[in-house]
């Protein structure tokens, strides 16, 4: 009996007193190396180009972010979110790139009806969102890792939430430089 109520008891605590530092999580370290990517994507300003990798970026601060998916209400926020930072996120030499599992033609519509304003890169089988901790069948967890110009992780957002991240990212990297 005393084995019944404890195995009920224990899931029910750790269920309502739910603690992100005891979550495991499987995305790259500060300091690590990042993890390399060769994806296809869409960016309404370089329409040439539809192959991109990380050493595209060498020389520049890359936010890199992942979203479950184009167009719902969340990911809408926090594009546009880094779409009217763009600008200062370029004054301290970063880039910005969003990925998730949708495809090229759903990026180019998404980009064009929201004023989306950089790379977003399709990912749909979630490869290299699962080198970064980011896939949970069949979506991109929505984390972000800002990489250094030398192509390491120099921080990282797990599981975050869309309104004014844009503005949070931004703060640390202007703390970074």
């Amino acid at each position: 009996m005393r084995n019944l109520v404890l195995g009920i008891i224990i899931p029910i605590i750790f269920l309502f007193n739910y603690n992100p530092a005891l979550s495991f999580d499987f995305a790259p370290e500060v300091g690590d190396q990042a993890p390399n990517f060769h994806l296809e994507g869409f960016n309404k300003n370089i329409k040439s180009k539809s192959i991109w990798e990380l050493s595209d970026f060498q020389g520049k601060w890359l936010v890199m972010y992942f979203y479950p998916k184009d167009f719902t209400a969340g990911c809408t926020l926090e594009a546009k979110g880094f779409s009217e930072l763009k600008k200062d996120f370029k004054k301290y030499n970063a880039e910005i790139v969003g990925i998730s599992a949708d495809n090229q033609d759903s990026h180019e519509s998404f980009c064009s009806e929201k004023s989306i304003n950089y790379t977003l890169l399709s990912d749909p089988e979630g490869v290299i969102s699962d080198k970064y901790g980011s896939w949970i069948p069949p979506f991109s967890d929505r984390n972000t890792f800002l990489i250094s110009p030398e192509g390491n992780i120099s921080y990282r957002w797990i599981s975050v939430l869309p309104i004014n991240h844009a503005k949070e990212v931004l703060n640390v990297l202007k703390k970074k430089i």
